[in-house]
């Protein structure tokens, strides 16, 4: 998400194109970097009140860059940064989300595992694994079934009823 850049974002098909890592250095340097792997590098579909959100944002970007120094949001400047433009440092970023999940009731929650809700949340909806892996940017679909199937009540239990309803020839929904 600190790595993203307008030219990133496609708020008309609501999409975000994930290319780049933000890393701080022991330096202190903050730098950007292709994602790990080529899976990580991905598409994902944002829901219409994010690519709203995300429309808003822009807007109030390019206002508070008209009144501070009369120029406009460049497709290459990050989508969110320090006022200056710069880079948000990540540690810094991460300490806002544990003092926000804090004040909302939530205790050592990290945004880590936002994306932990996220995937759990998708599976249970019955939204297929190979969509989650792609959002999560996971090499295998695989990695993400031995990761998160686990939390996700009723899975064996669903697929011997789908197994039962087959070998009764009943036509109904099959996993």
């Amino acid at each position: 998400m600190l790595a993203l850049r307008w030219v990133d974002v496609d708020l008309d098909l609501a999409r975000v194109y994930v290319n780049h890592a933000v890393h701080r250095l022991r330096t202190g340097e903050i730098i950007f970097r292709t994602t790990k792997s080529a899976r990580s590098r991905c598409v994902v579909a944002l829901p219409p009140s994010a690519a709203l959100m995300l429309r808003e944002h822009s807007e109030s970007e390019q206002r508070r860059r008209e009144l501070v120094d009369g120029a406009t949001v460049d497709d290459q400047q990050l989508v969110f940064a320090r006022l200056d433009g710069s880079p948000i440092p990540p540690d810094s970023f991460s300490q806002s989300w544990r003092r926000l999940a804090g004040r909302n009731g939530f205790r050592r929650v990290r945004l880590h595992d936002a994306r932990y809700t996220h995937a759990i949340l998708l599976l249970k909806q019955d939204v297929h694994p190979k969509i989650d892996r792609e959002r999560l940017g996971y090499s295998t679909i695989g990695t993400t079934l031995d990761i998160y199937s686990h939390v996700v009540p009723g899975l064996q239990d669903a697929a011997a009823q789908a197994f039962d309803t087959v070998l009764r020839g009943s036509p109904s929904k099959v996993l």
